[in-house]
């Protein structure tokens, strides 16, 4: 069955979410995952840290270059993200509906590249 990632991105230059918002949140997350595990479609899911905290490694041209902060300079960046199995692209979109309402932000889908 094909995979896809419904990844969800978050702007730093957003204000932060009240505590009680993002309690809601996290509560609402943990209800959509239930349900994902409980319909079979679960492969794996994942909060990231806030962006500053990356490293960058770079080992092209025999050599390792390794620097502080994202890779990329945007105005947004990943949060975290569901690797999910669907059989196809519209149910991977209505997961990501589900998702986007639990977290109470957009949700990019995107399917994995099959063999």
């Amino acid at each position: 069955m094909p995979q896809y990632m419904l990844s969800v991105h978050h702007s730093p230059d957003a204000p932060p979410p009240s505590e009680k918002d993002m309690q809601k949140a996290f509560q609402q997350v943990e209800r959509f995952n239930e349900e994902v595990r409980a319909a079979g479609a679960w492969v794996f899911a994942g909060g990231l840290h806030p962006p500053e905290i990356a490293t960058v490694v770079d080992g092209r041209d025999n050599s390792v270059v390794v620097t502080d902060g994202p890779f990329a300079e945007t105005k947004e960046h990943l949060g975290g993200f569901w690797v999910i199995e669907a059989p196809d692209l519209d149910a991977a979109l209505d997961w990501a509906a589900k998702g986007s309402a639990a977290c109470m932000g957009p949700v990019e889908v995107r399917p994995f590249q099959e063999d």
